[in-house]
Order: C-alpha cells, then sequence, then structure tokens
C-alpha cells in the first residue's frame, strides 16, 4: 500500500510540475536568462558600535541560530614593534600567551578547562596587529572569557613550553631553502622593503636563542590592554546586558597608551634583473613596483585594472597569454594591494620551465605595454566591474566577516561612506581611466624582475629564439642565504656577477 501511495504522490508532483512549466515561458538560450536587479545595502558600522566607560570599542552582532559566542580582541600592534635583532618576538609572545599559561594556572589545567568547556582559544601576532579570540558555548562564555582575561593580563611563559617554541621555531628557520616559495618570498621582500622593515624581517636563529620571557612580557604588555584594544563580538546574548559583562571582566586591568601603526618603509626600490641561482628545472618568478596608498583617487581605476591584466583569473590578460595561448605555465597572474599606512605593492608572478621563463615574462610585458597604449575594450571592462559589483555582498555575508570589515576599518580610519561608494566609484571606472593609471603606475622601466631557478638554462630563452633574458637588461646575482643566519653562503669567483650597479629593468623588444 505504500509503494502504491508513494508512486501516485510522485505522479501527481510530476504533473503538476510538467502544468507548472507548461504556463512558464522557457528562455531559449541560457544568456537570454533575465535577472532582477542585484540590491543590497552595506551594512553601517555605526549601527552595531558602542563604547565601555573606560573608553573601548565594542562592535556587537547578537544572533540566536546557536547557542554560540564568538568574541574577539584585536589590539594594534604586531611585527612593526620587532627591534631589529628580534624578528618574530611579537608572533612568539602571541603563541606564548596561549600556550605558556598564566601566572595563576598552568598551560595543562588552562587546557584541561578548555576542553572540558570545549572553548577553542587562539592568541596571534600579524604584521601590525595582533589578536586574542574565544569560540564557546553561551553558557561557557563567562568562564571562558575570564581564561582568555587571564592569559593576557597575566601571561605565564611557562618555561618548557617556551623551550619546545624554539625548538620548533629552529626546526622551521633549517627548511627556509628547501622551497623556491621560501627563497623568492624572502629576497622580494628584501628588494621591496630592504632588509630592515618589519615587511622584510624573518627570524634568525641568533635571535630566537636569545629572546628572553622578559622580552616577551614587555611585549605583550605594550600590546595587550584596554587602551590599544578593539572588540567584536557575535552569536546568542543580549546586547543589552553584554557591555556590562565585558566591564566585569577588564575590570582592574590598568588601561595603557595607544600604539602607533607602522611608519612607511623608507627603502627605495631599485628596478632591474636579479636571480637567486637554485639548482630546480623551472623557474619562479616576481614583476612589480610599488603601488599606492588606500586613499588614492585612482584606487578604484586601479583596482579594476588589474583585474583585467591578472587578477581576475582565467578572463585576465596575462592568464590568457602566459598559459592558454602559449601553454608557458600552469598559473601566472598579478596581484595589487592598496596599503592602509603607506603604498603597498603591484606583482605579477608566474612559475615556468626555464627555457621559457624569459617568453613567459616577455608576454607580461608586453601586456604592460598594451594596458598603456591601448583603451581596454567594453567586454573587458564590463567582466571586471561585475566581478567586484556582483561579489560585493560576500564581503559582509557571514557575522565575523562583516565584524572583521568594521574592526580593520576602525584601527585604519577608513572614510565614512566608503563602503556605501565602492560600487558606485566601480562602475565609474573608464577605459581612458585605466589607460591613464597604466601610464601612470605601470612603467616598464620601472619593473623590479626577481627570479629564483638555474639561471644558465633561464637566462639562455627559448629555443626557438623568441626571448631570452637578456631582453630585460644585465642581471644582478642575489645571493643564497644560510637558513639559520640568513647570511649571505659565499660563492665561487667565477660565479659572482661582474656589475654591481643596479640596472633598470627594461621592456623587451615586442617583435615575434
Amino acid at each position: 500500500m505504500n509503494i502504491i501511495k508513494n508512486t501516485l504522490s510522485i505522479i501527481l508532483a510530476a504533473s503538476f510540475a510538467a502544468s507548472a512549466l507548461a504556463g512558464a515561458t522557457i528562455p531559449p538560450r541560457p544568456e537570454t536568462i533575465t535577472y532582477p536587479p542585484l540590491t543590497f545595502t552595506p551594512p553601517k558600522a555605526s549601527e552595531y558600535r558602542t563604547t565601555l566607560s573606560d573608553g573601548t570599542t565594542v562592535f556587537m552582532v547578537p544572533t540566536h541560530e546557536f547557542p554560540l559566542i564568538n568574541m574577539t580582541i584585536t589590539c594594534m600592534g604586531g611585527a612593526h614593534l620587532d627591534p631589529a635583532d628580534r624578528a618574530g618576538l611579537a608572533a612568539m609572545t602571541a603563541s606564548m600567551m596561549r600556550s605558556g599559561g598564566s601566572e595563576t594556572m598552568s598551560a595543562d589545567e588552562v587546557n584541561e578547562k578548555l576542553e572540558f568547556m570545549a572553548t577553542n582559544l587562539s592568541i596571534r601576532g600579524g604584521d601590525w596587529n595582533s589578536s586574542a579570540s574565544i569560540d564557546c558555548l553561551k553558557s561557557n562564555f563567562d568562564a571562558s572569557l575570564a581564561i582568555l582575561i587571564d592569559l593576557l593580563k597575566s601571561p605565564g611563559f611557562d618555561e618548557a613550553k617556551f623551550k619546545i617554541a624554539k625548538g620548533d621555531a629552529m626546526e622551521g628557520l633549517k627548511q627556509r631553502n628547501d622551497d623556491a616559495a621560501s627563497i623568492s618570498a624572502r629576497e622580494w621582500g628584501y628588494l621591496v622593503y630592504g632588509e630592515d622593515n618589519f615587511e622584510s624581517r624573518q627570524p634568525t636563529g641568533a635571535g630566537l636563542e636569545a629572546l628572553t620571557d622578559d622580552e616577551m612580557e614587555d611585549m605583550a604588555e605594550k600590546i595587550f590592554h584596554p587602551g590599544n584594544m578593539i572588540i567584536s563580538i557575535f552569536g546568542d546574548f543580549d546586547p543589552k546586558t553584554m557591555p556590562a559583562t565585558l566591564e566585569k571582566a577588564l575590570a582592574g586591568w590598568k588601561k595603557g597608551p595607544k600604539v602607533d601603526p607602522p611608519s612607511a618603509p623608507t627603502h627605495q626600490m631599485k628596478p632591474g634583473v636579479y636571480f637567486v641561482e637554485k639548482d630546480i628545472p623551472q623557474g619562479k618568478v616576481t614583476i612589480g613596483i610599488r603601488s599606492i596608498q588606500r586613499e588614492n583617487p585612482d584606487f578604484y581605476a586601479y583596482t579594476v585594472m588589474n583585474e583585467i591584466l591578472g587578477g581576475g583569473g582565467f578572463s585576465s590578460r596575462i592568464m590568457q597569454r602566459v598559459r592558454s595561448d602559449e601553454g608557458l605555465a600552469y598559473s601566472a597572474g598579478s596581484g595589487f594591494r592598496a596599503g592602509p599606512f603607506y603604498p603597498g605593492i603591484f606583482r605579477a608572478a608566474f612559475e615556468s620551465k626555464s627555457p621559457t621563463v624569459a617568453l613567459a615574462a616577455k608576454l607580461i610585458f608586453e601586456e604592460f605595454v598594451r594596458m598603456r597604449t591601448t583603451l581596454v575594450s567594453a567586454s573587458e571592462l564590463e567582466t571586471a566591474k561585475n566581478s567586484f559589483i556582483e561579489t560585493f555582498p560576500s564581503t559582509f555575508a557571514s557575522k565575523a566577516g562583516m565584524l572583521g570589515v568594521f574592526v580593520s576599518d576602525e584601527w585604519t580610519n577608513r572614510p565614512a561612506g566608503y563602503w556605501e561608494n565602492y560600487r558606485e566609484k566601480i562602475r565609474a571606472v573608464t577605459p581612458e581611466d585605466i589607460q591613464r593609471v597604466a601610464q601612470k603606475y605601470l612603467d616598464p622601466s620601472k619593473m623590479t624582475i626577481l627570479v629564483v631557478g638555474k639561471w644558465a638554462d633561464i637566462s639562455k630563452g627559448d629555443l626557438q629564439g623568441r626571448a631570452t633574458m637578456e631582453q630585460f637588461g644585465p642581471a644582478i646575482q642575489l645571493p643564497m642565504r644560510d637558513p639559520i643566519s640568513l647570511k649571505p653562503i659565499a660563492t665561487s669567483a667565477s660565479a659572482q656577477p661582474e656589475a654591481t650597479a643596479q640596472p633598470a629593468a627594461k621592456a623587451p623588444a615586442t617583435g615575434g
């Protein structure tokens, strides 16, 4: 009987569906399908912002889908506070604050309590900010918050845990030359920011061994305190009572001065061709130049330009030329970052077989020139602009993501109305704007090129003679560095480059 009933239900459902389809107009082709306009109003930070009695900014988003609460404390201060000979201090401090217990609880006691409550607690150090967060059941929020505050106020820096952390970090240093990607990232940082800037500094064995708990305690006190924090919280709570809960938890915690944001780097990028010798069958290449600061009026045109040039995946010009048309690389593209405190970086990157590195680089430079000399097409422009406009709501899709935007904007003083006007600013970008920005910022003669690979195979170019690295100017060899000390490893005299001047990269001839 049940089988018969189920069969009849399926038949009836199919009949109703067929009737509905018969009355509907089915588009003849997918591209003729029309959609209603996308309407989305970005949330305003002011609607979620409150201030505690001590001046601490709090962003609250109550939700009641699940009996969970997630809270993050974000502080100004990170790697940019590290002394020159103590790179990694802020990151190690944050790590040990989580793993080293407190003055009142051992590390094992902390972990046991957190596991019993099913609470996830983390403390992290970044480039210019640090954060501490808890993700817990609503019923365990007060207890979880108490543990977090205890770790932040009175970190224990357990000696045994500290020794283990140093050992793990040292093992990581030993592997820094194993992969071309880590070598490229390190040397690119030095080319962009110099060796004395936090953006490029990396820990050394001597620096790690010299770290002390007193240094970590000083760093913790400088970063984590009510005068230097923004709290964001979402989950199942009452927004009317939460401020009082937070104030009670912070009571007695001395308020200190706010940490200054990082200063602009003083190092000047020097254009030219640089390489690091590594015996691998392909070359890892980065091509780049300083970009702009976030509030620059050219930000929107620069953003769209990069999307068309190399940021748009398979629809971008660099990917189409280097991968789709020529098959020279699995992945190739470009990225653009506008710094909130000082100008960021534009760079293109790819990996290719050693003999085809020069050809792939030549194609990318041709795209730089084309962007500067020819207006982009209407279809390219529409695709690029829509990629930002149509995905714009995803910026605020999750509560965590939305709060992350609010906190970042608060720390970096993003101008009011930015998100409300973002899509209109993107829509207003014209082909002429993109060409103007490319001519202003995308000068091939000012590009820095870094190659990691077997230079003898890379420099002579492809077998067809379409390109060689000589077309970009003379090359400067950068020494391989000892992975522990980061000091240059001596090479034979014959391997040293003859030139010592910093050459400017030049656009290669575009003839085939």
